[in-house]
């Protein structure tokens, strides 16, 4: 790509006016977008991402930011002599650990984003599943602790800072009545967020291109495919392991709203500006039936 000071004022003109189409079909539409993985650990991925999402905010595209925090749970919880368990995925939550989680998600992590995009240029502000009662939730499975499976969305937290020109960043934690505090997976909370918000377009960040046909190989991206199509691939092995849930949280948006959902890769520089603002777009854009 050439480098961006080698590029003469008529051509920045006319980068610009060629987003122009993009810019108008996204302006004052909803975009939520699922952040973790490598993106969120390389630091300078991390900058490229906050400014991508202040970009859309200054051009009207009104962004949720719903982020992990995985690597920095584990980090922690190796630090204080806790050994981090998986079951299909899902983190082995006791009660010391969903306070780590809570600590890590809503504190380091949630305020350390907020940070950033105020840096950029953004107007942000982080908040948790507990938060206004933004997430409620029961335990998932007794096997697993405090995991939580949603049980409400009360998205007015979020739609109340979206009118008022803040860039939310929500840190996937929940609570029920009784006050226990629930570890929510990143992608679940992340598409049902979308969907109360009925959002133009749920952008779920990843480590991998897409969906492939041939996970060896990158060049084998499908580029689209409806719900049908994508309930095919699971049931025929296309899609396995960790992208199995994945493919299962864009079809869960769409069921609850969300026009399209995309999965990228997040490894790649200012993929979002690629998916939204360009013709190429980027990674496997799941599409609801109509």
């Amino acid at each position: 790509m050439k480098n961006v000071s080698l590029f003469t004022n008529a051509e920045r003109a006319q980068v610009l006016t060629q987003a122009l189409p993009y810019i108008q079909k996204y302006y004052g539409k909803t975009v939520v977008v699922k952040y973790g993985g490598n993106a969120m650990i390389n630091e300078e991925l991390k900058e490229q991402v906050m400014e991508d999402i202040v970009l859309l905010s200054l051009i009207g595209i009104k962004v949720v930011l719903v982020h992990g925090g995985g690597p920095e749970i584990s980090e922690l919880m190796a630090k204080l002599g806790k050994k981090a368990e998986f079951v299909n995925g899902l983190r082995v939550t006791d009660k010391e650990t969903v306070d780590i989680v809570q600590m890590v998600l809503a504190g380091k992590v949630n305020k350390s984003l907020v940070k950033l995009l105020e840096v950029k240029g953004g107007k942000a502000m982080g908040i948790s599943g507990l938060d206004g009662r933004l997430i409620a939730a029961k335990i998932k499975d007794e096997k697993l602790g405090y995991v939580g499976s949603i049980t409400k969305i009360n998205i007015k937290p979020v739609q109340d800072l979206l009118d008022n020109g803040y860039i939310p960043v929500v840190s996937t934690i929940a609570g029920d009545e009784k006050g226990n505090t629930y570890n929510i997976n990143g992608d679940t909370a992340a598409a049902r967020i979308a969907g109360a918000l009925n959002a133009e377009r749920l952008i779920m960040m990843t480590d991998i291109a897409g969906i492939l046909t041939n996970k060896e190989d990158p060049t084998s991206l499908i580029k689209e495919v409806s719900i049908q199509e994508a309930e095919n691939l699971i049931k025929d092995g296309v899609v396995q392991g960790g992208m199995i849930p994945k493919v299962e949280c864009c079809i869960d948006a769409l069921e609850h709203g969300v026009k399209n959902v995309v999965i990228m890769d997040g490894r790649v520089s200012h993929s979002i500006l690629i998916e939204l603002l360009t013709n190429e777009g980027a990674g496997t854009m799941v599409k609801g039936e109509k």
